[in-house]
């Protein structure tokens, strides 16, 4: 219950205020000690008091990434989504810099493009220091301007990554913004006035009086007049120019790293296809030497099977011989005894199939006999 965000809250960019942060990020605030304790029960009035203690901003840090209080109190205001005239008085608030932090980081994430510049835009002027936690632990010193160029200008910011918004001359094309004036206009336009008029105090003494009033003519002095604004006009365009093709190399940098995350993507996905094929091929390889030695063992088996089969084969027929060869002509009883022992130890070795060509059956049968089982055929 108090994870859930407000439900008169309204979506921001079509979705829930606090899908804005990563999940991985939100899992991380809502275990934080800091969001349990200090951040549970807030409201936008009650929010003002935690922010004003605040003394440094920044994401996460340390080898787990545990979240800043910076980051609990944005969550927070994702969550309870205070309006926008507090927001604003976040950002317009000089005594407290980590308010004015605060409110314009929010804004950023939460507001019209319109609203995004015409709020951050004034705090350009704004140089002062400002604490910053990095990843490791360490603080790191920076102002508030350099935070203000980079959550209009970068794409990630506190490890939070920051919606798209259009660029500002896009805005001015459509006129949904004024061009924007440089604060130190002002000073180069006074700046070349007092270049000029000591250009016009040096002039050559000795020039006659009439070339003299000829220069400081009316008409010549309207004629420097409209030079003047005709500078002033050419400068404050070559200014939007200027930042019109700020805003172009900040587009082309982002295709390009955007086309380098592609590119490494891809050859990720190559990478991990060729190790995949080089694991199957490694394994129909083991399996085909697997299969190589089955056949191998069994043609051996074979062999042998028909060595041992030749083997007696030949021993059955010396052993015919030398009977034919060794009997008398006239046979008596007495030799005739051997012959019928013989056949009977023969015939008693064919019944119990110990004499089989496969060696293997030939052995579960000297097994079967000692139990008393019938031999295999």
């Amino acid at each position: 219950m108090a994870n859930r965000t407000d439900p008169t809250a309204k979506n921001i960019r079509g979705t829930n205020p606090q899908n804005l942060v990563e999940k991985i990020l939100r899992s991380k605030i809502y275990q934080h000690t800091y969001w349990k304790e200090q951040c549970f029960g807030l409201t936008a009035e009650t929010l003002v008091d935690k922010a004003m203690e605040l003394d440094h901003l920044g994401g996460t840090y340390g080898g787990n990434r545990k979240p800043t209080p910076f980051m609990c109190l944005v969550m927070k205001m994702l969550q309870i989504q205070p309006e926008k005239d507090i927001v604003v008085e976040f950002i317009k608030n000089e005594d407290y810099k980590y308010v004015r932090v605060l409110g314009a980081f929010y804004l950023r994430l939460t507001g019209t493009d319109i609203d995004v510049y015409r709020y951050l835009e004034p705090l350009y002027n704004d140089y002062r220091k400002l604490r910053k936690k990095l990843t490791d632990g360490k603080f790191a010193l920076t102002h508030m301007d350099e935070v203000i160029d980079e959550l209009l200008t970068k794409d990630y910011s506190c490890d939070i990554a920051m919606p798209r918004i259009k660029k500002r001359w896009t805005l001015e094309t459509l006129a949904a913004l004024e061009p924007r004036k440089s604060v130190l206009e002002d000073d180069f336009e006074e700046e070349e006035e007092r270049e000029e008029n000591e250009q016009l105090e040096g002039l050559d003494n000795g020039a006659d009086e009439r070339d003299y009033y000829h220069e400081r003519s009316p008409a010549r002095e309207r004629e420097r007049e409209r030079e003047r604004d005709r500078d002033r006009d050419r400068r404050r365009d070559s200014h939007r120019h200027r930042d019109r093709d700020y805003d172009r190399d900040y587009d082309k940098d982002y295709d390009r790293e955007r086309g380098r995350g592609r590119e490494r993507d891809r050859d990720r996905d190559r990478d991990r296809y060729r190790l995949r094929d080089e694991r199957d091929y490694g394994h129909d390889r083991e399996r085909e030497r697997e299969r190589e030695g089955r056949e191998r063992e069994r043609r051996d088996r074979d062999r042998g099977r028909r060595r041992s089969h030749s083997r007696s084969r030949s021993r059955s027929r010396d052993r015919k011989r030398h009977a034919h060869s060794s009997s008398p002509k006239r046979r008596g009883d007495g030799a005739e005894e051997p012959k019928k022992k013989k056949k009977k130890e023969k015939k008693e070795r064919k019944d119990d199939g110990t004499d089989h060509p496969d060696p293997e059956i030939a052995e579960a049968n000297k097994l079967r006999a000692a139990l008393g089982l019938k031999p295999l055929k």
